[in-house]
């Protein structure tokens, strides 16, 4: 009970910083786009929460906007395992703190059978390890480097798609 109680209150947090969360910074970002739709939703329906990697994802986005710190783990500040961290946390999941930490954990799964709320790992210029949270087969969340800020970007983008090691799938008690 206490655990549904918990992922109630971080879904209904969700709901208040995604409004809250935009800036002038998401609004001139060519890479920035809006959360992808459910198959068979009409606009204005409301996203339904199917459980704490969607409410991971969501919190994730809720985010975009807030600016890379290294160490950051909350907002007004992340860097990719800070950002990973905090969602999942929100989401009642537990995860390690640094991106190599992250990348032991749980399940290995092929690029090609990402879902939502996956972690995705790659190496970047100036980065040993990096990662995200998959909002879909193509697209993730990350806070990707100094002078940036929380947003969405392509797996299939070449500086991702060259640095991708691999992915990882939480598991979710029952």
């Amino acid at each position: 009970m206490a655990r549904m109680v918990k992922i109630a209150a971080a879904a209904a947090l969700s709901s208040v910083l995604a409004a809250c969360a935009s800036s002038s910074l998401e609004a001139n970002n060519p890479n920035s786009q809006a959360a992808p739709a459910p198959p068979g939703w009409t606009s204005g329906a409301a996203r339904p929460a199917t459980g704490p990697r969607a409410i991971m994802v969501d919190l994730a986005l809720s985010m975009r906007g807030q600016p890379y710190r290294f160490g950051g783990a909350a907002p007004g500040g992340f860097d990719c395992s800070g950002l990973v961290l905090f969602a999942a946390d929100g989401a009642g999941l537990k995860v390690p703190r640094t991106a190599l930490e992250q990348q032991r954990i749980g399940m290995r799964i092929a690029r090609a059978e990402l879902h939502a709320g996956d972690l995705v790992f790659m190496h970047l210029a100036h980065k040993d390890l990096h990662v995200g949270i998959a909002i879909d087969g193509e697209r993730f969340v990350h806070a990707p480097s100094t002078g940036g800020y929380v947003r969405i970007d392509s797996l299939a983008a070449a500086t991702y798609a060259r640095g991708f090691v691999g992915a990882r799938r939480i598991f979710v008690a029952p």
